[in-house]
């Protein structure tokens, strides 16, 4: 294999593991000028790859799905049997890890020529991988598509479904993709409401690049995971209700941490925390987060009320009257 031969498939492989360079990136990877690897491309681009090149300061290059897979040299049947088996295991989050089904799906799916990512697509549609039972539909071009852009740190809109069946659009920042309880999630930096939010992908219909870059944020591993075990846990209560307490956010947040999620600010002095539960007697616990000394309202729905006032009324009275009498203890004269 000659050296440019070499350097070429090097330079295929770079732009097959990242969805776009600068050329001084990719010139100081193959330690090579910048010249050479405009001829690189240009022979790529001769052998059928499409590469797209833009210049200026904010330009370079990206792979693009060409007329032919790359050199993996799979014919057109083994192509989409591998992004179908692709898009099941990433569903049914096999031995090895998310991550890596995910990246070789990213890579799949990014060079698939269109005709073959329509196969892909309608044969798709009809697997059901075994044991995935009655877990939510997820749309495999969605994972994909999230995967690309949570690898390769670009923006993207979402457009997304709440449990509530409100539909927004959300201008994002993919941070990972996660599978939790039979589900997938996607921990984002949302722009518009400058936090972090999860998202269940089964709820994302539409996935739109932007192809603007952004520099990933410093979180902790333990915060990603207290994140998706929030998203995970939280669900539509029987019971729901808001806390107004005389807290400003900004020390309400600092005090709940990432369990002050879809809190708001009231006023200046005072913040509005949405709580449920199944019943008052779960509710409660959510009002015992509530710091001494701070005083709240909360809109808690009857009956429900009726029924957490009498049983605080009775604890109160058990708390203020005498303890019961200790039972009798044996005195070493009852011994006898």
């Amino acid at each position: 294999m000659t050296d440019t031969t070499a350097r070429a498939l090097a330079l295929l492989n770079l732009l097959q593991t990242h969805r776009h360079w600068s050329g001084a990136d990719l010139a100081r990877r193959l330690d090579v000028t910048e010249r050479t690897v405009r001829r690189d491309v240009d022979r790529l681009r001769e052998l059928g790859y499409r590469i797209e090149s833009a210049p200026g300061l904010a330009g370079g290059y990206r792979l693009e799905a060409g007329s032919a897979v790359p050199p993996l040299l799979l014919t057109d049947d083994e192509a989409v049997t591998m992004a179908i088996g692709l898009r099941a295991a990433a569903t049914q989050q096999l031995v090895g890890g998310p991550e890596v089904t995910l990246t070789a799906l990213a890579k799949l799916e990014q060079v698939l020529p269109s005709a073959l990512r329509r196969r892909v697509n309608a044969l798709a549609s009809s697997v059901q991988p075994v044991g995935m039972g009655d877990a939510p539909v997820i749309s495999p071009v969605v994972l994909s598509e999230l995967a690309l852009a949570s690898r390769d740190g670009e923006r993207i809109r979402l457009n997304y479904t709440d449990v509530w069946g409100v539909e927004s659009t959300r201008r994002v920042e993919p941070h990972i993709l996660a599978p939790a309880d039979r589900k997938w999630y996607v921990l984002c930096w949302d722009l518009d409401r400058d936090d972090w939010r999860t998202f269940r992908v089964d709820r994302i219909t539409r996935v739109e690049h932007s192809r603007v870059l952004f520099t990933r944020r410093e979180i902790s591993e333990d915060e990603v995971a207290d994140r998706i075990l929030i998203a995970t846990s939280w669900s539509p209560q029987k019971i729901e209700a808001d806390v107004v307490m005389e807290l400003p956010l900004a020390q309400m947040e600092e005090r709940f941490g990432i369990w002050a999620q879809g809190a708001s600010a009231e006023d200046t002095a005072h913040s509005r925390w949405p709580f449920g539960g199944v019943d008052w007697r779960e509710a409660i616990y959510a009002l015992l987060w509530i710091p001494p000394g701070v005083e709240y309202t909360t809109d808690f729905p009857e009956p429900h009320r009726s029924e957490l006032r009498e049983a605080l009324v009775r604890m109160l009275r058990a708390l203020d009257a005498p303890p019961p009498v200790a039972r009798h203890t044996l005195s070493s004269d009852d011994s006898r």
